[in-house]
């Protein structure tokens, strides 16, 4: 079970976890080896499952965000391992859910312009052969960015 101190250094490296253990320690009131050894806890008990740095889309050349919705014609369990094998082998492809409802799938892209965007769509989804359709729409304005889980 997680106590109020391991919620709230959860919370405080979701805002940076780049925090050193004397940092961490200071924000907790807690030594910089009590927090330390925390932090490792959760890291180990696997509440903490990695980090990563958030890039600026726009400084790496990412100009277009859209989410593709798949409808796939057939759920045969070798087409639908085939799809996810090749969803993960796209790096523009940097998020996908299994849905319930009309779409089965419903990734997350980022491409370089809507030309990109085309060509995921056309050359490399689309002709799968257990999609039967993808339908996308382009994100015009992310006016909350993606935010840390709730603890």
């Amino acid at each position: 079970m997680l106590d109020d101190l391991d919620a709230r250094l959860l919370s405080e490296v979701q805002k940076n976890a780049m925090l050193t253990a004397q940092e961490l320690g200071e924000r907790l009131h807690l030594s910089a080896s009590q927090a330390g050894r925390r932090r490792q806890r959760l890291e180990a008990e696997g509440y903490i499952t990695g980090y990563t740095a958030r890039l600026n889309p726009d400084r790496v050349g990412l100009t277009v965000q859209a989410f593709v919705q798949i409808q796939m014609a057939t759920h045969a369990p070798d087409g639908a391992r085939s799809f996810a094998s090749l969803i993960s082998t796209r790096p523009e492809i940097i998020s996908a859910w299994t849905l319930t409802g009309e779409a089965d799938y419903l990734l997350r892209v980022w491409c370089a312009d809507l030309a990109g965007l085309n060509r995921l769509i056309h050359q490399v989804l689309l002709p799968h052969p257990s999609v039967s359709r993808a339908q996308s729409q382009i994100v015009m304005d992310q006016f909350k960015p993606d935010a840390a889980l709730p603890t």
